[in-house]
């Protein structure tokens, strides 16, 4: 099969140090770039940028590994420069440690027919050769690398059709989805975030020939987010203004809300950030939202219902990663199926709930602190793919028990007082049936975040998130403290489920 090939031309020195920085904001850990070209060719400056742009460093020294043949950078990706133009075997790369270094983070290969035969598959050669006043590089490879350099010249291409096409691109954040973003910097302008959303790949059916992300309603394509924020924005939420957009790609250019979050400087959730975040999410449930929202003439997005099917599949993930996790086996059919019968009934408890737009994710990863704002406009919220419409406690719950922080039942209560306060104050609002609603709800939400944080380490290979489980049993253990929850609660004491464990 014919490895595909991307061809961009370098008219200059600071087109080739962008493309570098394209590269850098592609790599991972394990990836192999052959830089192949004359000397002179420019492999030496584009492999400069390409580091450079991994350290955020634009004065990091960065020399010629020529005569050491190797030299490393603990940058974002820990990255490693060989020179092989000294090299008389191949096998030789052995001696350099070649292996160990893709084990710990990406290399780039200056001279790679010195290594013929030797480097991975998955390569991607990046070949610079003259052209009049400049260069080509001619891109080539298949696989996962390739894939994702093509996409980072993609965001190239469309920042470039936006009028951004000189920015500066630099790693900003990722989450436990395929997106990611970054800030982007262009002289005379606000910084922006470039939003990287490809369509979500679906993965095999899990129950009745659907997939999970089916099921669970999770957003496909960024046509989501774009139809959610746009109705946001024009009920007087602080989201991002949207400056340009590529649905098909999945690519957008944000306003940059900023980077301030809801946590002193010693790590510690600071309570009145929460409750104010709390008084956001009253005055949200006080409108009414339509569940057909536009993203783009002609594109709707049908925002779609937290249904019982989405619940429960959410709750399984409990059974299907937490428990064998812990038990050292797979949930047998009958714990399977008395936990199934027992959130049945919970859920057909919330019938007569109030359901209104829920984010989903409302918590402090999502939400920027803008102090020098005032009233509600000191909350930026910057994730809403995902939204449904289902019950107003689930947002409540998702906040008052921020899954990465720390909460006390102090900050928790303060944060869920804040919020029943404001519904009070705009009238006609059921407390006891909320409250009833918020422990469901709590515990729906922290039951999915077990089974998540273990999927994420088994399956995704992000051991990190296990550091979060003792805080979400405690979540979880508070939640079923509610007398509606007696018989969940039970069934986790007779099984044991919430016993400390090691994993």
């Amino acid at each position: 099969m014919t490895e595909p090939v991307l061809e961009r031309l370098l008219a200059d020195e600071t087109q080739t140090e962008r493309l570098g920085e394209d590269l850098a904001l592609a790599l991972r850990a394990g990836d192999v770039l052959a830089l192949k070209g004359d000397l002179g060719a420019g492999k030496s400056t584009l492999a400069r940028a390409l580091i450079r742009a991994l350290a955020d460093d634009a004065g990091l020294e960065v020399p010629s590994p020529t005569f050491t043949l190797v030299q490393s950078y603990d940058t974002r990706v820990p990255v490693h420069h060989f020179d092989l133009y000294r090299l008389t075997s191949a096998a030789e790369l052995d001696e350099l440690g070649f292996e160990e270094a893709l084990a710990q983070g990406a290399a780039l290969i200056e001279w790679p027919e010195r290594a013929d035969g030797y480097l991975p598959k998955a390569t991607v050669l990046i070949e610079l050769v003259q052209h009049g006043e400049g260069r080509l590089a001619r891109l080539s490879g298949q696989g996962v690398t390739f894939d994702r350099v093509a996409r980072s010249l993609a965001m190239r291409g469309f920042l470039e059709s936006a009028g951004w096409g000189q920015a500066q691109r630099r790693h900003f954040i990722g989450d436990a989805s395929a997106r990611s973003y970054e800030i982007v910097t262009l002289a005379g302008e606000a910084p922006r975030v470039l939003m990287n959303s490809p369509r979500l790949v679906l993965g095999p059916p899990v129950r009745d020939g659907k997939p999970y992300a089916v099921i669970a309603h999770t957003a496909q394509s960024v046509s989501a987010f774009v139809a959610i924020d746009r109705a946001l924005l024009a009920a007087g939420v602080a989201v991002p203004r949207i400056d340009a957009q590529d649905l098909d790609q999945g690519f957008l250019l944000l306003e940059h809300l900023g980077s301030e979050g809801f946590l002193d400087g010693n790590g510690e959730p600071v309570a009145e950030r929460y409750e104010a975040a709390a008084q956001l999410l009253a005055m949200m449930h006080g409108k009414a939202w339509p569940h057909r929202m536009e993203a783009a003439p002609g594109i709707v997005h049908d925002v779609p219902p937290f249904d019982r099917d989405a619940m429960l599949i959410e709750a399984d993930l409990l059974i299907d990663w937490y428990v064998p996790a812990i038990s050292g086996e797979p949930a047998s059919e009958a714990l399977r199926s008395g936990y199934h019968k027992i959130w049945n009934s919970l859920l057909g408890r919330l019938q007569g709930s109030e359901y209104t737009l829920m984010l989903r994710d409302f918590h402090s990863p999502n939400i920027i602190w803008r102090g020098e704002r005032s009233g509600l406009d000191r909350l930026g919220i910057v994730d809403v793919q995902d939204a449904l419409i289902g019950p107003c406690a689930y947002d409540v719950a998702s906040l008052a028990m921020d899954a990465r922080v720390t909460m006390t039942p102090e900050i928790e209560k303060r944060t869920l007082d804040a919020y029943v306060a404001a519904r009070h104050a705009a009238g006609g609002f059921d407390e006891e049936r909320f409250l009833e609603a918020y422990a469901i709800m709590a515990a729906q939400r922290n039951s999915k975040i077990l089974g998540i944080f273990v999927r994420l380490e088994k399956r995704d290979g992000k051991p990190y998130y296990l550091r979060h489980l003792p805080r979400i049993r405690d979540y979880l253990k508070r939640a079923l403290s509610h007398p509606a929850l007696a018989d969940l609660r039970n069934f986790h004491s007779a099984h044991g489920l919430l016993e400390e464990r090691a994993l």
